[in-house]
């Protein structure tokens, strides 16, 4: 007894008389005449182990265990509560039967808090202290089992998600934007009441569980109030951050088997609300569902079209308002789905731009079109001047290997860079102008030329468009189509005409759909124009019989 740290217990059952080594009791904090009887033992143990220890002590006097063990917290003299384990055999006499249990007692507190700790680090999220999904998810299956058993039991999930927390991050630094998710995290626990659970799935994403809750206006009206709640600023390291975000609802008169499928459909929410403006909340239905399920075959459908080469070119001409003659084509992406046909770029394109599937499809419509330039210009050697004006997307425009990527195609298929023409929105070009400015500057260095298109759509600085190395504004066609009855859009017109002029850039005009159009874009000095009234777009064939004609006929077919 003396050479073992554990301590050791020694019950006599026929007396009900108890010894406590001194290493027993110096565990406790006790003295050796203190501790003395059985009673006291039990009297120490915690309440919520004291029907379990009595349960595995009984097992083993009904020979259901070979040996007693037990873990349990006991109160020591100073009036905190240790971890034990304590085990024990019963002795028999000769006839069988039990008369003494003897064992050791060991102190497991160290074990007890470490493991604590690392189901609590398991079960939470390191940096906000929250729940983690795991837990929110265990959570979320126990209130699916209660709405089952219970008919008037109504829950909801609210999902959030932070709508400039990118932002935030790449202009103040991860250190701060963590500290933001720190003070949202605390934000979101005062406004919630006693029994909901928010958790952290990652990212800038928390989750919200609203159990028991009256009808959907509980959900709501909660959301409404922890919209209100994150417009007010938050002061990070000296820095005063506002933000908001979008969340989703789904509530659980849906019937869900499945705390996933649940969270999905939250989640979907969540995108609806952001597509919608963000800063907003959307409740979940079965439309969002069929529409999230028909962009997921979209997204599908998509990759085997590249792989498939189910995507073709057509060419709308791009036509001087001074010689009628063609100068250029712009080209267009067109998608021959096997099942549905002729697929609209509005449907596909968002699609190719969330899926990051615009960068391949985007190398392969400059490879494509720069192939049919140069097969037009061997056709006809009267058209060396012919330009190929191709949209750039934002993604493809930040790859690292841009001019690397347009230098080797160019190579490729023998187009001379002075005809090309890249089409740039303005929002590409002003979310990091600096970064743009530069690469705008490498793209005119080979002697392509660049555009600006949808021209007076977005917002854009004049001061950086007079840096910008840009050969061509591309008024958007909302400007055009009103251009010979509303006044206020034909001095729009006239005002980017004028200052493309004094800029020294060329303007091309979108939409030209009758001759009024055409009437006013020639009164204005507007250079070239595009759109229906000259062509639609056509397929190569067609492009090449346009170019052999040598003019443009105007198309009188209404749109």
């Amino acid at each position: 007894m003396q050479a073992t740290n554990d301590g050791i217990w020694d019950w006599n059952l026929k007396t009900n008389a108890i010894y406590f080594s001194s290493q027993w009791k110096s565990m406790l904090d006790y003295s050796d005449n203190e501790m003395n009887s059985l009673d006291e033992w039990f009297y120490r143990i915690h309440p919520g182990d004291v029907e379990r220890i009595k349960m595995e002590m009984l097992n083993h006097l009904s020979e259901l265990n070979s040996k007693f063990e037990s873990e349990y917290r006991i109160l020591c003299k100073g009036k905190t509560y240790r971890w034990m384990l304590s085990r024990g055999i019963i002795i028999r006499d000769t006839s069988g039967e039990a008369y003494r249990i003897v064992g050791t007692q060991s102190d497991i507190t160290n074990r007890k808090v470490t493991e604590e700790q690392l189901l609590h680090d398991a079960l939470h999220d390191a940096l906000t202290g929250l729940p983690n999904r795991v837990l929110f998810m265990d959570r979320l299956s126990h209130a699916i089992s209660l709405a089952k058993r219970r008919r008037n039991y109504l829950f909801a999930v609210l999902f959030f998600d932070l709508d400039r927390f990118k932002l935030i991050n790449d202009s103040l630094g991860h250190s701060v934007g963590d500290q933001l998710l720190i003070a949202i995290a605390r934000r979101l626990e005062k406004y919630l009441r006693v029994g909901d659970t928010v958790a952290r799935l990652g990212g800038d994403e928390f989750t919200i569980l609203l159990e028991d809750i009256k009808d959907e206006n509980v959900a709501t009206n909660i959301a409404n109030r922890l919209q209100e709640e994150l417009t007010r600023s938050f002061n990070l390291s000296g820095n005063e951050v506002f933000t908001s975000a979008s969340i989703g609802i789904t509530l659980s008169s849906f019937n869900y088997e499945r705390p996933e499928d649940l969270l999905r459909d939250a989640d979907i929410a969540m995108y609806r609300a952001k597509a919608t403006g963000k800063a907003r909340y959307e409740v979940f239905n079965t439309t969002m569902h069929t529409r999230a399920a028909a962009l997921l075959q979209l997204e599908t459908d998509l990759r085997r079209g590249l792989e498939r080469r189910e995507f073709q070119l057509y060419y709308q001409p791009i036509v001087s308002l001074k010689t009628s003659a063609i100068t250029g084509f712009e080209a267009l992406i067109r998608w021959q789905h096997p099942q549905r046909g002729l697929v609209s770029p509005a449907e596909f394109i968002p699609v190719a731009e969330e899926t990051g599937l615009i960068v391949p499809i985007g190398w392969w419509v400059l490879r494509e079109a720069c192939r049919q330039l140069s097969a037009w210009k061997i056709q006809f050697p009267e058209y060396q001047s012919l330009v190929m004006s191709i949209n750039l997307s934002a993604k493809q425009f930040t790859q690292t290997n841009l001019v690397e990527e347009i230098t080797e195609i160019l190579r490729e298929t023998n187009v001379p860079a002075q005809s090309l023409k890249l089409e740039i929105t303005e929002s590409v070009i002003m979310d990091n102008a600096e970064i743009a400015t530069t690469m705008l500057f490498q793209l005119q260095s080979l002697g392509i030329q660049l555009s600006i298109d949808d021209f007076g759509t977005g917002y854009s600085s004049l001061a950086y468009l007079y840096r910008f190395p840009t050969h061509t504004l591309k008024i958007d066609r909302s400007f055009i189509n009103k251009i010979d009855i509303d006044s206020e859009q034909f001095e729009i017109v006239r005002t980017i005409v004028t200052l493309a002029a004094n800029l020294g850039m060329d303007v091309v005009a979108e939409g030209v759909e009758t001759l009024k159009h055409l009437a006013q874009l020639k009164a204005l000095n507007c250079g070239s124009g595009q759109g229906y009234l000259f062509s639609k777009p056509v397929d190569s064939q067609m492009a090449a019989k346009l170019l052999q004609e040598q003019n443009i006929v105007v198309d009188t077919i209404p749109i």
